[in-house]
């Protein structure tokens, strides 16, 4: 069977239409040169290839070199009860596989939106046809339709301390994960770009798109914040290599004040 992937975003497609229907939408683009697509065996030959590396105890980041498409990291968390692989790239072979699975078992593959779906069927299908995971509010984004993918909505815990939840936001099916154990026991977020670890590493972000600054707002980004407030967690990572190290929680609410006051007005007098 031949699918594509998309150059710009690296998410799979069952057939290739003349755009991109997720690059041409409001919150990605398209190359001033137009739409281009590739496959595995493509980027293969170009010498791709994909690295592990542990960022904490039981914390993993899934990095392509080079980068494909967006170029996200994946993080994958392990528990005595199995693995979940977030934010699956657009790349694999059969060494980033072994590398996966070396770290034990990976029981479902899940995207914290549409941007980030990246190769995900085919994760699934080399782990052995493990669930794919999609917010039943984005499942429309789907370009590769496979028996594989289950849509889920609200809360779900994917493995015992492992709960997925979505606040929306940068999509209405947004999610973030949350990791009870990570940090030492003082929990951990992932939370992909639904909410963006800034460089600074003392705030957060929220944006309807990054790429072209579309700002969402104010009372989104409260709605956001008050929904992962339900949960503890000290440290947060994105869909990248920011992170929150400590005091996230706090970062979190007191980036997304700050955000509201900003969009209400409050600082115009800076400008």
């Amino acid at each position: 069977m031949t699918w594509w992937i998309c150059r710009t975003c690296a998410v799979e497609h069952a057939e290739r239409p003349e755009v991109c229907a997720i690059c041409a939408d409001e919150r990605q683009w398209v190359p001033a040169d137009g739409q281009a697509w590739t496959t595995l065996d493509e980027l293969a030959a170009e010498g791709h290839e994909v690295s592990v590396t542990e960022l904490e105890p039981d914390l993993f980041a899934l990095d392509g070199h080079p980068g494909v498409g967006i170029g996200q990291e994946s993080k994958i968390v392990r528990t005595p009860a199995g693995m979940l692989l977030w934010d699956p790239v657009g790349y694999l072979d059969d060494e980033a596989v072994r590398q996966v699975r070396a770290l034990g078992e990976v029981v479902a593959v899940v995207a914290s939106h549409p941007h980030m779906f990246g190769v995900q069927v085919e994760w699934s299908r080399a782990l052995g046809g493990v669930p794919v995971l999609v917010a039943e509010a984005d499942a429309g984004w789907v370009a590769r339709p496979d028996p594989v993918i289950e849509t889920w909505s609200g809360d779900r815990e994917v493995l015992p301390g492992v709960t997925l939840s979505q606040p929306g936001g940068h999509f209405p099916g947004s999610a973030v994960v949350h990791w009870a154990a990570g940090a030492e026991g003082r929990g951990v977020l992932l939370s992909g770009d639904t909410i963006f670890a800034n460089p600074d590493r003392t705030s957060v972000s929220f944006m309807r798109s990054y790429p072209n600054r579309i700002p969402l707002s104010g009372s989104v980004v409260d709605r956001v914040a008050t929904h992962v407030e339900r949960f503890a967690f000290d440290r947060l990572y994105n869909n990248f290599e920011g992170v929150i190290p400590v005091d996230a929680q706090a970062v979190v609410r007191r980036s997304a004040d700050r955000h509201a006051a900003w969009v209400r007005g409050d600082f115009d007098h800076l400008t």
